[in-house]
């Protein structure tokens, strides 16, 4: 079975792994050892509670449990940032207008503009979303993704009112921006690749120093780089979807690089947040039928609800439940028992 649990220092090999695998353009995971320590160390001091509010990211990853404990292997990664831009600018653009309009001349033309913007400070983030393309079956890839909305849901004061997720932009078959391509290499003079590998190793000055300040007229791009604008990389497409249907929308904010779409939600306005439930723990003896085969049942998220030992799994049960029936092997897998409470929620949101 799979299971999600917070990051440990021994995984830095496995997750290093990951990173090399994910191309260009996921920034919070890159392919650099020192950094990805950093990154495990302020998780675990977050963890720990011991962080400060600027410097709290929870990183969590998807681990195979095997059959056997030396079968376990570490297959995604997520993470959640508490609250971003407050120890430095976090930047973005915000897709706008400008009107330019002459009584005397009979014009009026809208023009469409990019602001730079930091109006998501302080704004909890959804980040770091990475599953190992030979797992991506089944339904790992929302299991890593949602269960960070059980544990929002559960710690919510660790959270901001509102909740972010940066996706990927749209790369050609090359690794291409051509969004960059278009307006971040006029001022940066280095491939998208460079821009994106210091972002995720944390030197950043180098975007304020020399990002254009004034508005950017988006009809002066190529057409490659304004059809970039709020669209998605591939392999981010059903994580925006998985998004959506939680929820979450785009309100006109892109990434500086790619122009990759943020989308946001109030944190109780998100279904899974919104819609769990704590439900006190039933056992079940193990037998041979797989759980998928209850009678009317469901895939829930379920976790635990201990902060520093959280655990998150996906469990079959009716769709309408007042006690959560585990197995044994599952409530061992979070770590409850008989009387226990869980906090769960239907997967899909048309199940809830």
């Amino acid at each position: 079975m799979f299971v999600v649990r917070p990051i440990a220092r021994d995984d830095l090999p496995a997750v290093l792994a990951l990173s090399e695998r994910t191309g260009t353009g996921l920034t919070t995971l890159p392919a650099s050892r020192e950094r990805l320590a950093e990154r495990i160390e302020a998780s675990i001091a977050s963890f720990s509670r011991s962080a400060k509010r600027e410097d709290e990211c929870y990183m969590f990853v998807l681990e195979d449990a095997g059959a056997r404990p030396g079968d376990r292997r570490v297959v995604g990664i997520s993470a959640i940032e508490a609250a971003v831009g407050l120890d430095e600018p976090w930047y973005n653009y915000r897709v706008g207008t400008l009107v330019h309009a002459s009584r005397a001349l009979d014009v009026y033309t809208a023009v469409p503009t990019l602001f730079l913007a930091n109006d998501h400070t302080g704004h909890t983030e959804l980040a770091t979303l990475f599953v190992d393309q030979a797992f991506r079956v089944g339904s790992n890839g929302p299991l890593i993704a949602k269960s960070r909305l059980l544990f929002i849901a559960e710690f919510a004061d660790r959270f901001g009112d509102k909740v972010i997720a940066e996706l990927r932009g749209l790369l050609d078959d090359e690794g291409r921006s051509p969004f960059w391509e278009g307006l971040g290499r006029h001022f940066f003079a280095m491939e998208y690749s460079t821009a994106d590998y210091l972002t995720g190793i944390g030197q950043k000055a180098f975007i304020a120093e020399l990002m254009p300040r004034h508005p950017v007229y988006v009809n002066l791009l190529s057409r490659s780089a304004r059809e970039a604008i709020g669209a998605v990389h591939a392999d981010t497409a059903p994580a925006r979807r998985m998004l959506e249907q939680e929820g979450f929308r785009y309100e006109g904010y892109v990434d500086i690089f790619d122009a990759g779409p943020t989308v946001e939600a109030f944190r109780d306005n998100i279904d899974a947040v919104r819609r769990s439930r704590v439900l006190p723990v039933t056992l079940e003896e193990d037998d041979p039928v797989p759980d998928t085969h209850v009678a009317g049942g469901v895939r829930w998220l379920v976790a635990n609800r201990r902060f520093d030992d959280y655990r998150a799994i996906l469990a079959t049960a009716p769709a309408r439940i007042d006690r959560f029936p585990l197995k044994a092997y599952a409530a061992d897998a979070l770590g409850v028992r008989e009387g226990d409470s869980v906090r769960a929620v239907a997967l899909r949101p048309s199940d809830r």
